[in-house]
């Protein structure tokens, strides 16, 4: 329905938009979180690493320039649609997802922001800026900065909403009320900018009514995109210290597969699902263990959609 899939992939969104395949690389704007440095908490969403969920982002001690060059060296070995590999010096055309991934990306000085942003953006290889934040980190002269920079290109903001439920909230210290999420989706949605929601799937004491209420919830929000990720109970984390205390177990790959697919069927079809599990860093990963195999997980996730005959917005109702 969407070249060999049963729902709107990122790939397929990217081929359709540019023509060819566009690779993601993780930056380090050396960004904090208001849930770290007291603001409103010091410890952290209960989920969230050392590495403020960029794990897998370059390091912060390079400039934007190095980190950019670095991850497309990372990337050198892949194709471009059977063209010039990526990260060669000939090749004219964009290729990359710039994206601040670690720690909340939108908080700090607006000078510091509009520098970080500008070196990124302003690469000729570069085709799209993206920019994970807290809903309650868009000040007015952050969005002004980045309705600008969306007129140069695209500029993406991935928001990490995780669920629309009170209890799990508080659970979890998100640290903000649904109101926040959908006042910032207004307000970009205002703006012509791009939003991509974050949602977990597995959080302890959710229900699969409760994930599929959250799934309803944002596929009728003014958005467009969404990323589906997997529960990880990451070492040295407040979560872990629950799941050893054995206060809630993770999801198993079927109950996983299942939900995940009652979400899918309740997106739009114009909606992009920018992933549908997660790996998460393999030293200090605690569970579930079958998520070390990615391949082999979307490999099911693929499979069961195909067994069941369903696809993205068969239950979707507006």
């Amino acid at each position: 329905m969407w070249a060999d899939k049963r729902y709107h992939s990122l790939d397929y969104e990217m081929k359709a938009r540019y023509g060819h395949k566009i690779y993601k690389i993780a930056l380090d704007g050396g960004f904090t979180c208001p849930n770290r440095d007291g603001h409103i908490d010091t410890r952290g969403c209960i989920f969230c690493s050392a590495g403020g969920s960029g794990d897998f982002a370059a390091s912060r001690r390079l400039s934007i320039t190095e980190q950019i060059e670095e991850g497309k060296q990372l990337l050198a070995g892949k194709r471009l649609s059977g063209k010039l590999e990526v990260g060669s010096k000939e090749s004219p055309m964009p290729c990359y997802i710039a994206y601040f991934q670690a720690f909340t990306g939108t908080y700090d000085h607006i000078e510091r922001l509009r520098s970080l942003y500008t070196e990124a953006i302003r690469r000729p290889e570069v085709a799209i800026l993206s920019i994970a934040t807290r809903p309650d980190c868009l000040s007015p002269e952050v969005l002004d900065l980045l309705s600008e920079l969306n007129q140069i290109k695209p500029v993406w903001i991935e928001l990490g909403l995780q669920t629309i439920h009170p209890h799990t909230a508080d659970y979890i210290r998100r640290g903000y009320p649904l109101s926040v999420y959908d006042t910032a989706v207004c307000e970009l949605h205002e703006r012509g900018i791009e939003v991509i929601t974050h949602v977990i799937l597995g959080l302890p004491g959710e229900t699969t009514d409760d994930m599929q209420a959250t799934a309803d919830y944002i596929a009728h929000q003014p958005i467009q995109g969404v990323k589906f990720q997997l529960l990880h109970v990451l070492k040295g984390t407040d979560l872990y210290t629950d799941y050893l205390g054995q206060s809630f177990q993770t999801l198993t790959l079927d109950e996983y597969t299942d939900i995940l697919i009652r979400c899918i069927e309740l997106m739009p079809p114009e909606m992009v699902i920018h992933r549908i599990t997660g790996d998460g860093p393999k030293n200090i990963l605690a569970a579930p263990d079958w998520s070390r195999n990615k391949k082999q997980v979307l490999n099911h996730i693929h499979h069961c959609m195909k067994i069941r005959n369903t696809w993205q917005g068969r239950c979707y109702l507006q």
